[in-house]
């Protein structure tokens, strides 16, 4: 028998979630695998050798001294008033989306200065 791609993949979009979930655990059971190994690696797994290209800042709590870390938040996006002091009222919030590693670390330095936990994503 010869093995039919075409014909898997249509049995495949045919199936229900259930069977899907048959399917891999069947398939987990048979080959001593597991399709959960893939996805952790993916997601953020330690990986040594990989580098990080670029870096979310979120605030994660404010600190005690919320007014400077609101001055902060102003001073590196840029926002008005209001919309730093919502970003720091309603932790945990992204500050800065696709830093680079080291404007990353200098927006993370300005905010535990002044109090803040910060945290690279």
């Amino acid at each position: 028998m010869a093995f039919d791609k075409d014909a898997i993949i249509a049995s495949l979009k045919e199936a229900s979630i259930s069977d899907l979930n048959d399917l891999v655990k069947a398939i987990e059971d048979e080959f001593d695998v597991s399709a959960a190994a893939p996805v952790a690696v993916a997601a953020g797994g330690d990986d040594a050798g990989a580098t990080k290209d670029s870096y979310d800042v979120e605030l994660t709590e404010s600190g005690d001294a919320k007014v400077k870390a609101i001055k902060a938040v102003r001073e590196i996006t840029g926002l008005g008033l209001k919309d730093a002091k919502g970003l720091v009222d309603n932790v945990p919030s992204v500050i800065k989306e696709g830093a680079t590693e080291d404007e990353a670390n200098d927006i993370k330095a300005k905010l535990e200065e002044v109090g803040g936990v910060v945290t690279l994503k």
